[in-house]
Protein backbone atom coordinates (compact mmCIF):
# COMPACT_ATOMS: atom_id res chain seq x y z
CA UNK A 1 0.00 0.00 0.00
CA UNK A 2 1.63 3.41 -0.98
CA UNK A 3 2.19 5.53 1.99
CA UNK A 4 0.25 8.51 3.06
CA UNK A 5 2.86 10.53 4.55
CA UNK A 6 -0.08 11.02 7.00
CA UNK A 7 1.10 13.00 10.26
CA UNK A 8 -1.54 12.83 12.49
CA UNK A 9 -2.19 15.25 15.07
CA UNK A 10 -3.44 16.14 18.26
CA UNK A 11 -2.96 19.08 16.92
CA UNK A 12 -2.56 22.85 18.17
CA UNK A 13 -6.12 24.28 17.67
CA UNK A 14 -3.88 25.90 14.89
CA UNK A 15 -0.65 26.24 13.07
CA UNK A 16 2.29 28.59 12.68
CA UNK A 17 5.44 26.46 11.40
CA UNK A 18 8.09 27.10 9.09
CA UNK A 19 10.51 25.42 5.64
CA UNK A 20 12.39 22.27 5.10
CA UNK A 21 11.92 20.25 1.89
CA UNK A 22 8.78 17.69 2.44
CA UNK A 23 9.44 14.05 -0.32
CA UNK A 24 6.13 14.61 -2.16
CA UNK A 25 4.82 11.14 -2.95
CA UNK A 26 2.91 9.54 -5.79
CA UNK A 27 -0.49 11.23 -6.57
CA UNK A 28 -3.67 9.98 -4.94
CA UNK A 29 -4.30 6.99 -6.58
CA UNK A 30 -7.98 5.58 -6.71
CA UNK A 31 -6.24 2.17 -6.86
CA UNK A 32 -4.65 2.67 -3.10
CA UNK A 33 -7.06 0.58 -1.42
CA UNK A 34 -6.96 3.37 1.48
CA UNK A 35 -8.33 6.20 -0.80
CA UNK A 36 -10.48 3.96 -2.48
CA UNK A 37 -12.13 3.93 0.64
CA UNK A 38 -12.80 7.62 0.61
CA UNK A 39 -14.08 7.61 -3.03
CA UNK A 40 -17.33 9.02 -3.80
CA UNK A 41 -19.70 6.06 -4.94
CA UNK A 42 -22.55 8.58 -5.96
CA UNK A 43 -21.10 11.86 -7.86
CA UNK A 44 -23.48 14.37 -7.36
CA UNK A 45 -23.12 15.36 -11.14
CA UNK A 46 -26.35 18.29 -10.91
CA UNK A 47 -24.37 19.81 -7.93
CA UNK A 48 -21.03 19.62 -9.95
CA UNK A 49 -22.91 20.93 -12.83
CA UNK A 50 -23.81 24.24 -10.58
CA UNK A 51 -20.51 24.65 -9.70
CA UNK A 52 -19.24 24.96 -13.45
CA UNK A 53 -21.98 27.65 -14.48
CA UNK A 54 -20.98 29.17 -10.98
CA UNK A 55 -17.08 28.77 -12.05
CA UNK A 56 -17.84 29.62 -15.36
CA UNK A 57 -19.73 32.94 -14.26
CA UNK A 58 -17.08 34.45 -12.15
CA UNK A 59 -14.36 34.04 -14.90
CA UNK A 60 -16.84 35.68 -17.56
CA UNK A 61 -18.15 38.52 -14.94
CA UNK A 62 -16.07 39.36 -12.48
CA UNK A 63 -14.71 42.91 -12.96
CA UNK A 64 -11.14 42.19 -13.07
CA UNK A 65 -9.51 38.58 -14.77
CA UNK A 66 -9.13 35.79 -12.96
CA UNK A 67 -6.52 33.37 -13.23
CA UNK A 68 -8.06 29.73 -13.78
CA UNK A 69 -5.61 28.44 -11.53
CA UNK A 70 -6.12 30.31 -8.70
CA UNK A 71 -9.80 30.58 -9.08
CA UNK A 72 -9.69 27.10 -8.73
CA UNK A 73 -7.58 26.76 -5.21
CA UNK A 74 -9.96 29.02 -3.62
CA UNK A 75 -12.90 27.09 -4.56
CA UNK A 76 -10.75 24.12 -2.99
CA UNK A 77 -9.77 26.69 0.03
CA UNK A 78 -13.65 26.85 0.34
CA UNK A 79 -14.19 23.33 0.48
CA UNK A 80 -12.68 22.48 3.27
CA UNK A 81 -12.42 25.34 5.04
CA UNK A 82 -16.20 25.64 5.31
CA UNK A 83 -16.06 22.17 7.22
CA UNK A 84 -14.38 22.99 10.44
CA UNK A 85 -11.70 25.20 11.78
CA UNK A 86 -8.92 22.54 11.59
CA UNK A 87 -9.60 21.02 8.00
CA UNK A 88 -7.80 23.26 5.38
CA UNK A 89 -6.07 23.20 1.61
CA UNK A 90 -2.84 23.75 2.03
CA UNK A 91 -0.30 25.25 -0.34
CA UNK A 92 3.65 23.33 -0.63
CA UNK A 93 5.14 26.19 1.42
CA UNK A 94 2.46 25.73 4.13
CA UNK A 95 3.02 21.77 3.71
CA UNK A 96 6.44 22.35 4.50
CA UNK A 97 5.83 24.48 7.72
CA UNK A 98 3.52 22.14 8.99
CA UNK A 99 6.06 19.26 8.77
CA UNK A 100 8.76 21.75 10.47
CA UNK A 101 6.73 22.74 12.99
CA UNK A 102 6.61 18.54 14.61
CA UNK A 103 10.40 18.62 14.42
CA UNK A 104 10.74 22.14 16.33
CA UNK A 105 13.00 24.01 14.03
CA UNK A 106 12.05 26.65 12.01
CA UNK A 107 12.20 30.68 11.47
CA UNK A 108 9.52 32.93 12.75
CA UNK A 109 8.64 34.54 16.03
CA UNK A 110 7.29 31.38 18.06
CA UNK A 111 3.39 31.57 18.46
CA UNK A 112 0.47 28.66 18.12
CA UNK A 113 -2.31 30.82 16.21
CA UNK A 114 -5.99 29.87 15.59
CA UNK A 115 -7.72 31.57 12.62
CA UNK A 116 -10.70 33.25 12.95
CA UNK A 117 -13.38 33.66 10.49
CA UNK A 118 -12.54 37.34 10.14
CA UNK A 119 -9.20 36.00 9.09
CA UNK A 120 -7.32 37.49 12.47
CA UNK A 121 -5.32 35.28 14.31
CA UNK A 122 -6.31 34.34 18.02
CA UNK A 123 -3.29 33.19 20.35
CA UNK A 124 -3.63 29.99 21.32
CA UNK A 125 -0.07 29.89 23.15
CA UNK A 126 3.19 31.71 22.55
CA UNK A 127 5.72 28.95 22.95
CA UNK A 128 8.14 28.84 25.76
CA UNK A 129 11.42 30.56 25.12
CA UNK A 130 10.60 32.10 21.74
CA UNK A 131 10.00 35.89 20.76
CA UNK A 132 7.01 35.99 21.09
CA UNK A 133 7.01 34.63 24.65
CA UNK A 134 9.50 37.35 25.65
CA UNK A 135 7.59 39.97 24.03
CA UNK A 136 4.53 39.19 26.23
CA UNK A 137 2.03 37.97 23.77
CA UNK A 138 -0.49 35.84 25.46
CA UNK A 139 -2.51 33.66 25.17
CA UNK A 140 -6.05 34.99 24.38
CA UNK A 141 -4.58 37.71 22.33
CA UNK A 142 -6.16 38.41 18.74
CA UNK A 143 -3.18 39.72 16.25
CA UNK A 144 -5.32 42.09 13.42
CA UNK A 145 -2.86 43.21 11.79
CA UNK A 146 0.71 42.67 10.49
CA UNK A 147 3.73 45.51 9.88
CA UNK A 148 0.19 47.48 9.65
CA UNK A 149 -1.47 45.38 7.13
CA UNK A 150 -4.98 44.50 8.00
CA UNK A 151 -5.59 40.44 8.11
CA UNK A 152 -9.07 40.75 6.73
CA UNK A 153 -9.00 39.60 3.79
CA UNK A 154 -5.21 38.17 3.90
CA UNK A 155 -5.40 34.23 2.81
CA UNK A 156 -2.11 33.51 4.48
CA UNK A 157 -2.25 35.35 7.80
CA UNK A 158 0.12 32.70 8.95
CA UNK A 159 2.93 32.98 6.03
CA UNK A 160 3.08 37.06 7.29
CA UNK A 161 4.60 35.53 10.51
CA UNK A 162 7.47 34.17 9.22
CA UNK A 163 10.29 35.58 7.26
CA UNK A 164 14.51 35.73 7.46
CA UNK A 165 16.00 35.28 11.09
CA UNK A 166 17.01 38.99 12.14
CA UNK A 167 13.69 40.78 10.64
CA UNK A 168 11.80 42.52 13.20
CA UNK A 169 7.97 42.27 12.29
CA UNK A 170 5.08 44.35 13.63
CA UNK A 171 1.88 42.81 15.28
CA UNK A 172 -0.94 45.16 16.01
CA UNK A 173 -3.20 42.91 18.52
CA UNK A 174 -6.04 43.68 20.98
CA UNK A 175 -6.26 41.83 24.24
CA UNK A 176 -9.14 41.40 27.16
CA UNK A 177 -9.49 44.10 29.35
CA UNK A 178 -7.51 46.71 27.16
CA UNK A 179 -9.89 49.29 25.22
CA UNK A 180 -6.94 50.30 22.69
CA UNK A 181 -4.71 47.37 20.55
CA UNK A 182 -1.23 47.35 20.96
CA UNK A 183 1.68 47.25 18.64
CA UNK A 184 4.15 45.02 18.83
CA UNK A 185 7.69 44.93 17.16
CA UNK A 186 9.46 41.24 17.67
CA UNK A 187 12.39 39.95 15.93
CA UNK A 188 12.07 36.64 14.05
CA UNK A 189 14.60 34.13 14.73
CA UNK A 190 15.21 30.48 14.49
CA UNK A 191 13.24 28.97 16.39
CA UNK A 192 14.32 25.43 17.62
CA UNK A 193 12.06 24.68 20.77
CA UNK A 194 12.95 22.54 23.55
CA UNK A 195 9.47 20.99 24.55
CA UNK A 196 10.51 19.28 27.89
CA UNK A 197 12.24 20.90 30.96
CA UNK A 198 12.57 19.55 34.52
CA UNK A 199 14.17 20.40 37.53
CA UNK A 200 13.97 19.11 41.36
CA UNK A 201 11.38 21.72 43.61
CA UNK A 202 12.76 20.66 46.97
CA UNK A 203 13.95 16.77 47.41
CA UNK A 204 11.89 13.75 46.03
CA UNK A 205 9.84 16.55 44.67
CA UNK A 206 9.97 17.08 40.62
CA UNK A 207 8.62 19.45 38.31
CA UNK A 208 8.38 18.31 34.48
CA UNK A 209 7.08 21.17 31.92
CA UNK A 210 5.84 19.96 28.73
CA UNK A 211 5.26 22.78 26.56
CA UNK A 212 4.47 21.41 22.77
CA UNK A 213 4.36 17.69 21.14
CA UNK A 214 6.91 17.26 18.67
CA UNK A 215 9.16 14.47 17.19
CA UNK A 216 11.76 14.40 20.22
CA UNK A 217 8.89 14.95 23.28
CA UNK A 218 8.41 11.32 24.08
CA UNK A 219 12.11 10.00 24.47
CA UNK A 220 12.96 13.43 26.34
CA UNK A 221 10.23 13.14 28.55
CA UNK A 222 11.92 9.83 29.19
CA UNK A 223 15.48 11.41 29.43
CA UNK A 224 14.27 13.96 32.06
CA UNK A 225 12.56 11.36 34.04
CA UNK A 226 14.95 9.18 34.35
CA UNK A 227 17.67 12.55 35.01
CA UNK A 228 15.30 13.45 38.14
CA UNK A 229 15.11 10.11 39.48
CA UNK A 230 19.01 9.91 39.38
CA UNK A 231 19.12 13.33 41.16
CA UNK A 232 16.31 12.44 43.78
CA UNK A 233 18.66 9.49 44.66
CA UNK A 234 16.13 7.37 43.55
CA UNK A 235 13.40 8.22 46.24
CA UNK A 236 10.95 10.27 44.08
CA UNK A 237 7.59 11.09 46.55
CA UNK A 238 5.90 12.68 43.71
CA UNK A 239 6.06 15.02 40.36
CA UNK A 240 3.96 18.32 39.03
CA UNK A 241 3.64 17.76 35.39
CA UNK A 242 3.10 21.47 33.38
CA UNK A 243 0.96 21.39 30.42
CA UNK A 244 -0.32 24.87 31.03
CA UNK A 245 -0.87 26.60 27.28
CA UNK A 246 0.71 23.68 25.64
CA UNK A 247 -1.10 23.97 22.38
CA UNK A 248 -0.78 20.26 21.08
CA UNK A 249 1.20 18.55 18.45
CA UNK A 250 1.51 14.89 17.90
CA UNK A 251 -0.52 12.76 18.80
CA UNK A 252 2.50 9.81 19.01
CA UNK A 253 4.00 11.97 20.99
CA UNK A 254 2.03 12.35 23.42
CA UNK A 255 1.01 8.78 23.73
CA UNK A 256 4.69 8.33 24.80
CA UNK A 257 4.64 10.76 27.31
CA UNK A 258 1.45 8.94 28.48
CA UNK A 259 3.68 5.25 28.29
CA UNK A 260 6.18 6.95 30.84
CA UNK A 261 4.01 7.14 33.91
CA UNK A 262 1.44 4.20 33.00
CA UNK A 263 2.15 0.54 33.09
CA UNK A 264 -0.25 -1.13 31.34
CA UNK A 265 -4.06 0.27 29.83
CA UNK A 266 -5.58 2.15 26.78
CA UNK A 267 -3.71 5.48 26.89
CA UNK A 268 -6.10 7.04 23.91
CA UNK A 269 -8.77 5.72 21.06
CA UNK A 270 -9.52 7.54 18.40
CA UNK A 271 -12.51 6.64 16.14
CA UNK A 272 -13.87 8.21 12.52
CA UNK A 273 -15.83 6.28 9.77
CA UNK A 274 -13.44 5.13 7.97
CA UNK A 275 -10.82 1.84 9.49
CA UNK A 276 -7.64 3.56 8.86
CA UNK A 277 -9.11 6.77 11.40
CA UNK A 278 -9.92 3.90 13.90
CA UNK A 279 -6.60 3.19 16.11
CA UNK A 280 -6.33 2.64 19.70
CA UNK A 281 -2.66 3.36 21.83
CA UNK A 282 -1.90 1.05 24.72
CA UNK A 283 0.65 2.01 27.57
CA UNK A 284 3.53 -0.67 27.73
CA UNK A 285 5.08 -1.94 31.50
CA UNK A 286 7.04 0.29 32.61
CA UNK A 287 6.17 3.02 35.03
CA UNK A 288 9.25 5.49 35.50
CA UNK A 289 7.63 7.11 38.80
CA UNK A 290 7.06 3.75 39.85
CA UNK A 291 3.70 4.74 40.89
CA UNK A 292 4.44 8.15 42.69
CA UNK A 293 1.48 10.44 42.78
CA UNK A 294 1.75 13.45 39.93
CA UNK A 295 -0.40 16.44 39.37
CA UNK A 296 -1.00 17.94 36.04
CA UNK A 297 -1.69 21.79 35.76
CA UNK A 298 -3.78 23.00 33.29
CA UNK A 299 -5.53 25.88 31.80
CA UNK A 300 -7.75 27.15 29.15
CA UNK A 301 -4.63 27.36 26.66
CA UNK A 302 -4.20 23.39 27.39
CA UNK A 303 -4.93 21.94 23.91
CA UNK A 304 -5.37 18.29 21.68
CA UNK A 305 -2.63 16.51 22.40
CA UNK A 306 -2.19 17.70 25.96
CA UNK A 307 -6.01 17.01 27.12
CA UNK A 308 -5.13 13.40 25.42
CA UNK A 309 -2.24 13.18 28.09
CA UNK A 310 -3.76 14.88 31.08
CA UNK A 311 -7.12 12.51 30.22
CA UNK A 312 -5.32 9.43 30.21
CA UNK A 313 -3.32 10.07 33.29
CA UNK A 314 -6.58 10.81 35.05
CA UNK A 315 -9.06 7.98 34.06
CA UNK A 316 -6.33 5.99 35.36
CA UNK A 317 -6.19 6.74 38.64
CA UNK A 318 -2.51 8.02 37.99
CA UNK A 319 -2.90 11.82 38.20
CA UNK A 320 -5.07 14.43 39.44
CA UNK A 321 -5.54 17.38 37.50
CA UNK A 322 -5.41 20.99 38.95
CA UNK A 323 -6.22 23.96 36.91
CA UNK A 324 -9.35 25.63 34.44
CA UNK A 325 -10.96 23.84 32.02
CA UNK A 326 -9.11 23.30 29.15
CA UNK A 327 -9.14 23.85 25.12
CA UNK A 328 -11.34 21.22 23.89
CA UNK A 329 -10.26 19.91 20.85
CA UNK A 330 -10.60 16.59 20.86
CA UNK A 331 -10.42 15.75 16.54
CA UNK A 332 -7.72 14.05 14.78
CA UNK A 333 -6.33 16.08 11.02
CA UNK A 334 -4.80 13.56 8.74
CA UNK A 335 -2.39 15.44 6.05
CA UNK A 336 -2.32 13.80 3.01
CA UNK A 337 0.03 15.43 0.24
CA UNK A 338 -1.20 15.82 -3.60
CA UNK A 339 0.41 15.60 -6.52
CA UNK A 340 1.62 18.96 -7.16
CA UNK A 341 3.29 19.55 -3.70
CA UNK A 342 0.01 21.05 -1.91
CA UNK A 343 -1.73 18.57 0.61
CA UNK A 344 -4.96 18.82 2.20
CA UNK A 345 -5.11 18.49 6.03
CA UNK A 346 -8.58 17.06 7.06
CA UNK A 347 -10.40 16.11 9.84
CA UNK A 348 -10.66 12.22 10.33
CA UNK A 349 -11.59 11.07 13.55
CA UNK A 350 -12.25 12.23 17.37
CA UNK A 351 -10.02 11.46 20.46
CA UNK A 352 -11.70 9.02 23.40
CA UNK A 353 -10.09 9.15 26.86
CA UNK A 354 -9.76 5.48 28.45
CA UNK A 355 -13.33 5.95 29.72
CA UNK A 356 -14.93 6.45 26.66
CA UNK A 357 -15.14 10.79 26.73
CA UNK A 358 -14.42 12.67 24.09
CA UNK A 359 -13.05 15.75 24.58
CA UNK A 360 -14.24 17.80 21.82
CA UNK A 361 -15.81 20.78 22.47
CA UNK A 362 -15.78 19.69 26.15
CA UNK A 363 -12.11 19.76 27.17
CA UNK A 364 -10.68 18.19 30.62
CA UNK A 365 -12.38 19.59 33.84
CA UNK A 366 -9.68 19.83 36.95
CA UNK A 367 -9.95 17.80 40.11
CA UNK A 368 -8.60 20.81 41.93
CA UNK A 369 -9.91 23.88 40.33
CA UNK A 370 -7.38 27.21 40.49
CA UNK A 371 -8.29 30.62 39.67
CA UNK A 372 -6.31 32.55 36.47
CA UNK A 373 -7.45 34.82 34.27
CA UNK A 374 -10.14 35.38 31.53
CA UNK A 375 -9.11 34.66 27.96
CA UNK A 376 -11.11 35.55 24.70
CA UNK A 377 -12.27 32.72 22.54
CA UNK A 378 -10.75 30.30 24.07
CA UNK A 379 -12.86 27.29 24.10
CA UNK A 380 -13.29 25.48 20.97
CA UNK A 381 -17.04 25.42 20.98
CA UNK A 382 -16.42 28.99 20.37
CA UNK A 383 -14.97 29.05 17.29
CA UNK A 384 -17.51 29.45 14.57
CA UNK A 385 -18.05 25.93 12.66
CA UNK A 386 -16.33 23.72 15.11
CA UNK A 387 -17.13 20.11 15.30
CA UNK A 388 -19.80 19.57 17.54
CA UNK A 389 -19.20 17.58 20.55
CA UNK A 390 -21.11 14.75 21.73
CA UNK A 391 -21.46 15.84 25.14
CA UNK A 392 -20.55 20.09 24.96
CA UNK A 393 -19.35 21.03 28.62
CA UNK A 394 -22.09 24.07 29.58
CA UNK A 395 -19.29 24.74 32.11
CA UNK A 396 -18.09 28.37 31.84
CA UNK A 397 -14.90 28.76 29.85
CA UNK A 398 -11.82 28.04 31.61
CA UNK A 399 -8.61 31.22 32.75
CA UNK A 400 -5.46 31.61 31.46
CA UNK A 401 -2.90 30.65 34.91
CA UNK A 402 0.28 32.01 34.30
CA UNK A 403 3.26 32.27 37.14
CA UNK A 404 4.82 29.85 39.64
CA UNK A 405 2.45 29.81 42.18
CA UNK A 406 -0.02 27.21 40.76
CA UNK A 407 3.22 25.42 41.05
CA UNK A 408 3.91 25.73 44.71
CA UNK A 409 -0.48 25.14 45.02
CA UNK A 410 0.75 21.85 43.43
CA UNK A 411 3.45 20.92 45.23
CA UNK A 412 1.28 21.52 48.26
CA UNK A 413 -0.94 19.18 47.18
CA UNK A 414 1.35 16.89 46.59
CA UNK A 415 2.84 17.01 50.14
CA UNK A 416 -0.68 17.01 51.53
CA UNK A 417 -1.33 13.59 49.81
CA UNK A 418 -4.35 15.36 47.57
CA UNK A 419 -2.35 13.88 44.39
CA UNK A 420 -3.90 10.49 42.99
CA UNK A 421 -1.23 7.28 43.38
CA UNK A 422 -1.21 4.53 41.06
CA UNK A 423 -3.31 2.46 43.57
CA UNK A 424 -6.25 4.15 42.47
CA UNK A 425 -5.86 3.32 39.32
CA UNK A 426 -9.31 2.49 37.40
CA UNK A 427 -7.79 0.73 33.77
Amino acid sequence: MRQLLAFVFALLPALTLAQAPVSVPAPVDATDPVMAETLPTDVPLAEIRRYVSVYNAVKDAYVEPVDDKQLMKSALRGLLSDLDPHSAYLDKDEAEALLDDTRGEYVGIGVETERRPDDTLLVVAPIDGTPAHRAGLRAGDVIVAIDGEPLSGNAKPHHDLRGEAGEPVTITITRVGEIEPRDMTIVREAIRVTSVTSRLLEPGYAYLRISTFQTDTGPQVRRQLRKLAEEAEGSMSGLVLDLRSNPGGLLSAAVEAADALLDDGLIVRTQGRLPYSNASFHAKPGDLLEGAPVIVLVDTGTASAAEVLAGALRDHGRASVMGSRTYGKGSVQTVVPLDNGDSIKLTTARYYTPSGISIQARGILPDIVLRGEAARGMREQDLAGHLAGEAEAKAKAGELIEGDSAISRALDALKAGTATARARRRF
